[in-house]
């Protein structure tokens, strides 16, 4: 995700950085002068493109066409995109269906991926901003799990198995980038290159990332991705995590350590795709999840749109939050998966303590040196705090907690 923090007239639409507003001027003169081409956004174009970069012509299930066609008119309709917003969104979009391109064929070259084992995952479950980082990176700090690293979400398939593994060189410069673009961020999410990170990258793949709806306005794909049939893109989900462990060349079947706030609205599809999934169920109070969230998702949407507007924001993710819980409580409700429930202010209290339940419940040792890796991580974790004002996005406390009434 690139963005941007913005100084926000709250109510009114949001202003960029100079730098931000120059960049999006340029292209402007340059589609204008004819030296630069103006990037489209229609799903056949962005579809030839990517065939054309590649050489490739197999995309395997057209589950996600639908999702790409209602994303691009989203975009052209609802998002407000500024000139550096549309460059940014083509090629995003044009680097996805290159990867779908890749792994099509580096699947149909070695089908032995699709019998790579990933045995009973530890899924992290939770809101955005309820604690889930924290809990995956903490888990990762121990040699006997595996998680996926910064640098493969963003890139989950190669051609082939590198000699020279060159994704985490690219996505230092990305995080470089990004990081003068958007100096803010690194309070909400920081990351590394071989950090542990989110899966988005490989629902990506599928269409179906939560980060598009985080980029870019875009509620019309993201009511269609609430209702959607996702078993399809889960079952590529886990096709990208065997091929992810094959371009290492592991051997071994350590388990693997899963975190997508998505989950929760997808989790019927996660348990179809690995029904010997262990869920660590993570909660945080609404009102906290809520603003927290939202405020991230104002600081992502600053960049890239003409127009930032708050309190549609508030709305939007209270809707979704709200959407993710009641869709997760349904599905618990119904399915005997082991499961744990581990709370932000456990957390905040012990989290030594906390990790030590966990590892009992999942029959694990919690080994001294990986404990001291743990602690250590603790303490490089502590700078900036991430501030927030729920009220800038137009909500109260009894607002969340009615919204959460309804769930």
């Amino acid at each position: 995700m690139i963005a941007t923090t913005a100084p926000l007239s709250f109510g009114r639409p949001a202003l960029r950085p100079q730098r931000d507003t120059g960049l999006s001027a340029l292209l402007t003169r340059g589609w204008s002068s004819g030296a630069l081409r103006r990037p489209s956004l229609d799903p056949d174009r962005l579809i030839a493109r990517a065939i054309e970069q590649t050489r490739l012509d197999d995309f395997g299930s057209d589950h996600w066409c639908p999702r790409l066609d209602t994303l691009c008119a989203a975009l052209e309709d609802e998002a407000a995109l500024t000139p550096l917003g549309r460059t940014i969104a083509h090629g995003q979009l044009v680097a996805t269906l290159r990867a779908r391109l890749t792994a099509q064929a580096l699947w149909a070259r070695h089908p032995e991926i699709l019998d790579t084992p990933l045995t009973a995952p530890i899924v992290v479950l939770g809101q955005m901003r309820s604690g889930t980082t924290r809990v995956q990176r903490l888990l990762a700090c121990d040699p006997a799990l595996t998680y996926t690293r910064f640098h493969e979400s963003c890139r989950p398939v190669l051609p082939r198995r590198p000699h020279v593994d060159l994704r985490p060189l690219r996505a230092a410069l990305e995080l470089a980038a990004l990081r003068l673009l958007n100096p803010g961020f690194a309070a909400i999410h920081p990351t590394a290159p071989t950090a542990a990170d989110e899966e988005v990258g490989l629902l990506g793949i599928a269409l179906a990332a939560p980060q598009f709806e985080v980029q870019w306005r875009v509620p019309r794909f993201a009511r269609a991705l609430e209702n959607a049939d996702m078993r399809p893109a889960y079952a590529e989900f886990r096709a990208l995590l065997q091929t992810l462990r094959w371009l290492r060349g592991e051997t071994d079947d350590r388990p693997w350590v899963l975190k997508v706030p998505q989950f929760m609205q997808d989790l019927p599809a996660l348990l179809d795709a690995f029904p010997d999934a262990r869920l660590l169920c993570v909660e945080r109070g609404p009102v906290a999840t809520v603003g927290s969230a939202a405020s991230l998702v104002r600081n992502q949407m600053s960049m890239q749109s003409d127009t930032v507007d708050p309190h549609w924001i508030g709305r939007e993710w209270l809707h979704k939050i709200a959407h993710r819980q009641r869709v997760a409580t349904q599905t618990l409700a119904a399915h005997s998966a082991p499961r744990l429930t581990l709370t932000y202010a456990a957390m905040d209290a012990d989290w030594r303590g906390a990790m030590r339940g966990v590892y009992r419940w999942l029959g694990r040792d919690l080994e001294p040196a990986t404990l001291a890796r743990m602690a250590a991580f603790a303490n490089r974790r502590r700078g900036a705090a991430h501030r927030y004002d729920l009220a800038a996005f137009g909500l109260t406390p009894a607002a969340v907690a009615r919204a959460r009434a309804l769930v």
